[in-house]
């Protein structure tokens, strides 16, 4: 029997602090194997201007309020933060978590949050990939206790850097997210030990072989990569009650569904709809499933997830 894994993802943005803790703590107790936050300081569906909570310091309050579910960034922006400071955050996470960190990290995206706050948002997705590379290449070694030095010519200039305490997991996981097939995927090949990925059954399944084959040019099993598929559900009994949930929580988000009417994550239906469209990705290898869940938070949705989609998967 294949063994799955859920998560969630509480949006950020459009919500209150108490509203975020319950939360958390309700998909804690559901028995949820994962607990995820964004990494952004504008809010990323309608209004940039919505209130929005970071990232780093709502995984460490999460930390003292749940008690088994990990806790990572989905995923966190390489740009915003010194790669030796980011090793140090998710040690810490892993500490207050007594062994639950996962540390998230991606190349950013959004522009204006890093231009509103002078973040250098590079040249282009290209040089911000090189960044990552980079930053994932020092962040490993650093969360397994050893020495770190950067070679010349890079963007960072660690010297002599370590730290202490480590994790107190033996091997702290790093996710990295992201399918750009030149570079991301290159470095997941190199360094990851959990890919998120978003897209069409068709879409993933190309990625997944540009992904292999990356893992033999550098030498490593790809299976040693846990897979896992970012969505967001909406669950009822039919599509219809569904989509007038999901359409609701957008309207609370100020989001115009013309805006996300093309993107292909936003699933709507009942148990067993959802269990269909997940069996493609899982044919692909994808055990881990991670659902984004817009504010007002749709406890419906998140308990029949966890109660009636995964024993169907099973």
């Amino acid at each position: 029997m294949t063994d799955f894994k859920l998560g969630i993802l509480p949006w950020s943005q459009a919500v209150s602090w108490p509203e975020m803790l319950a939360v958390a703590q309700r998909i804690d107790d559901l028995g949820y194997d994962s607990l995820w936050a964004w990494d952004h300081l504008y809010a990323i569906f309608g209004d940039p201007y919505q209130p929005i909570f970071e990232g780093w310091s709502t995984l460490a309050a999460w930390a003292i309020a749940t008690k088994r579910t990990k806790l990572g960034l989905l995923v966190g922006a390489n740009t915003f933060r010194n790669p030796g400071i980011v090793a140090k955050n998710a040690a810490t996470l892993d500490h207050i978590s007594n062994g639950r960190a996962i540390l998230g990290i991606g190349g950013a995206w959004m522009e204006p949050e890093h231009t509103a706050h002078g973040i250098d948002f590079g040249t282009g997705f290209g040089q911000r990939l090189d960044w990552l590379d980079e930053a994932v290449a020092a962040i490993r070694p650093l969360l397994d206790g050893k020495t770190v030095s950067s070679a010349p010519g890079g963007h960072y200039s660690f010297d002599d850097l370590r730290h202490h305490p480590v994790p107190l997991q033996d091997h702290l996981p790093i996710m990295i997210g992201g399918s750009g097939e030149k570079k991301t995927l290159r470095t997941i090949a190199k360094y990851a030990d959990q890919w998120n990925a978003m897209g069409t059954p068709e879409f993933i399944a190309h990625k997944v072989e540009v992904l292999k084959g990356h893992c033999d040019a550098v030498g490593r099993d790809i299976a040693e990569i846990e897979f896992t598929l970012g969505v967001k559900l909406t669950i009822r009994d039919s599509q219809a009650d569904a989509e007038r949930v999901m359409h609701a929580a957008l309207e609370h988000n100020r989001t115009p569904w013309a805006d996300v009417e093309d993107d292909d994550t936003f699933w709507c239906g009942s148990p067993a709809q959802i269990a269909d469209k997940l069996r493609p990705y899982i044919g692909l290898g994808f055990h881990t499933i991670l659902s984004e869940q817009p504010a007002p938070y749709d406890i419906e949705t998140i308990e029949r997830f966890i109660g009636e989609v995964k024993p169907l998967l099973a």
